[in-house]
């Protein structure tokens, strides 16, 4: 095979070249086979290929993949009443990543503020956390303190005030008349599956109430389904004011993501003030119907659950034997490496080498995230594999 000669190096990935992928597995070019336990950061919540997903983007390609929003496509209505169904809200905006996603909800934020709430021109405020993920926009890593993300990328966004993560009076401190909205992840997944402490999203939602403040929701990476529930808000029995979504919208098969929220909230856009050519495409939408049904049912969030609890008392007995501190949230763990061990970097090089994949991030920390379809017996190997690591 050939290198990656002509690849922009803005990503440094294991030495693994993936070439076919069903479930839980995917194979590389060699035909060796390698146990997914990060499906695509939550893309993939559904495993590699899964039959309904890839059923439905088959029909529709069969039909039409693109119309533009120029014009309307018998897919994208049925497919926003279910998601909107499955979210409790009033209106869907259809986008294609989860970076526009959380550019999309800045944006609907700050008309809101100034179009409802009277925030003066030009004023608007959004709250956010410290060690927040929402994407690598020039807007977005305005408001980042990873270095890797935002060092020599200004000058930046203004609008922004960052107070840590799960201190809600840090949060009600940071609000005052010209805060339009608090954007954060209910659990921060790229820095490491960090979750807040209880009662924290009800105190985020109470205050947000309060104080006349919408309350978005990044469920990109946390929600449909990852957490053992539909959305990590629901942990806690919140419901924000937009929930932000992408990642497993799109099956592992297209790209898709959504703005969820209500007509009170959405509805203070108006046609030409926000697009996009390939939001909300048939494609894109046929797919994203067939996961919204799928989630419906509600058996992928009990598997979530289960199988969560299964790997988490795996997990756990490393505590002690190369590991520091586990985190699980449903089937979604963050796993410290001792520094005796190595970096996190090299325990999942360790890791690739017999046969399960993973990826590290801010140096100590690796994280799991494996397809809901994964069984138990192959979480019990791939910790297995991961004790051998640590064992050296």
């Amino acid at each position: 095979m050939t290198g990656e000669a002509h690849v922009a190096r803005n990503y440094a990935p294991l030495d693994v070249t993936i070439a076919g992928g069903e479930g839980a597995w995917v194979t590389d070019a060699d035909g060796r086979r390698y146990l997914d336990m990060l499906a695509g950061y939550s893309a993939l919540n559904f495993g590699h290929r899964n039959p309904e997903i890839v059923r439905a983007a088959m029909d529709q390609l069969q039909r039409v993949t693109l119309t533009s929003r120029a014009f309307r496509s018998d897919a994208l209505e049925p497919f926003a009443a279910a998601l909107a169904e499955l979210a409790g809200k009033d209106l869907v905006l259809p986008m294609n990543t989860g970076a526009e996603a959380v550019e999309t909800g800045i944006k609907v934020a700050r008309a809101w503020g100034y179009r409802v709430k009277g925030i003066p021109d030009g004023r608007a405020k959004v709250v956010v956390a410290a060690g927040n993920f929402h994407g690598r926009t020039t807007t977005i890593v305005s408001f980042s303190d990873d270095p890797e993300a935002r060092d020599g990328f200004g000058p930046f966004t203004p609008g922004f005030v960052t107070v840590p993560f799960g201190d809600a009076d840090a949060l009600a401190a940071a609000i005052d008349d010209d805060t339009a909205a608090v954007l954060i992840e209910p659990i921060q997944g790229e820095a490491g599956i960090v979750v807040p402490p209880d009662g924290y999203l009800r105190r985020v939602r109470e205050i947000t109430s309060e104080r006349n403040v919408l309350f978005v929701a990044d469920e990109i990476q946390s929600g449909l389904g990852r957490t053992g529930h539909t959305f990590a808000c629901d942990r806690e029995g919140v419901v924000p004011d937009l929930y932000l979504l992408g990642k497993a919208l799109g099956g592992g098969v297209v790209p898709v993501s959504a703005v969820v929220g209500d007509e009170a909230v959405l509805g203070v856009l108006g046609p030409g003030q926000h697009g996009s050519t390939f939001g909300g495409n048939p494609l894109a939408a046929a797919v994203g119907h067939a996961v919204v049904d799928m989630l419906a049912t509600g058996t992928w969030q009990e598997r979530a659950r289960q199988l969560g609890a299964h790997l988490d008392a795996l997990l756990q007995a490393l505590v002690g034997h190369g590991v520091t501190e586990v985190r699980t949230v449903g089937l979604w763990a963050g796993i410290d490496i001792d520094p005796a061990v190595g970096t996190g970097r090299e325990v999942t090089e360790r890791l690739a080498s017999r046969g399960v994949l993973a990826k590290d991030t801010h140096g100590q920390t690796i994280r799991f995230a494996p397809p809901l379809t994964i069984r138990a017996t192959e979480l019990d190997w791939a910790v297995e594999q991961l004790q051998l690591v640590l064992a050296g």
